[in-house]
Parts: C-alpha cells; structure tokens; sequence
C-alpha cells in the first residue's frame, strides 16, 4: 500500500493530520476575512492539489491510490454537505466540490510525472 520509505508512519500520520486539518478548517467558523468574489476557489483547489500530491508520494500507484483520490473527492463533497447541514456559519457550494474535486484530479496527475517518486528519492 505504501511506497518503500523511510519513517512511512511518520509521513502518513503527517499526511492523515492534513487531511484532519482540512476537515475541522472547513467545518469552525471561518476567520472575518475580505477576499475577493470566487477567491475561495483558489484555496479549494490549492489545498487539495496539496493533499493529493502528497498522497502521491505516499501510496503506490494503482488501486491503494485509487482509493486515496477516490475518498479525497468524496471528502471534499462531504464536506460541503456537512456545511450545509450542520454548520450555522458556512454554506454548502457546489462550485466549491468542484474545485475540491479538480484539485484531486491535478494532485493525482502528478502520479503520471517524475514527481512520483520525489519523497523516496529525497531519502537517498
């Protein structure tokens, strides 16, 4: 399921805290911030090239990644239903799943690059 590298756990207990991170980021209230209209979808796509791509560095490629990238979009869907749902504070938007959802498929586009393979490489 993971690649060969050293201190795995410690990369994939990095990783699961990212992931945890968004969750609970997406879910309090959000900080009294001005940005411009649409900017917010910068940052969904942004964050889940980020956990994405480093899913990538993680997991081999095939069905272990498949999976990852599968339940990174379904988390990014959830999410934005859980916002609806459950949150005063926040507002589902499907514009915002879809960043998510495109962030997923950027991050895992690099599983088709030489940047697979940068985490074990850097272990020397």
């Amino acid at each position: 399921m993971f690649k060969p590298l050293r201190r795995r756990w410690l990369w994939a207990t990095l990783w699961w805290a990212a992931v945890l991170a968004v969750v609970i980021v997406c879910l309090i209230p959000p900080p009294p911030l001005s940005l411009p209209q649409g900017s917010d979808k910068v940052e969904h796509f942004l964050g889940y090239v980020v956990l994405a791509g480093s899913a990538v560095q993680l997991y081999v490629r095939g069905r272990p990644l498949l999976w990852v990238g599968t339940g990174l979009v379904l988390m990014g869907v959830g999410i934005e239903v859980a916002q609806g749902a459950l949150t005063t504070t926040r507002m589902a938007d499907p514009m915002d799943a879809l960043a998510n959802t495109m962030g997923v498929l950027a991050g895992m586009a690099t599983a088709l690059t030489p940047w697979r393979d940068l985490l074990l490489r850097w272990r020397g």
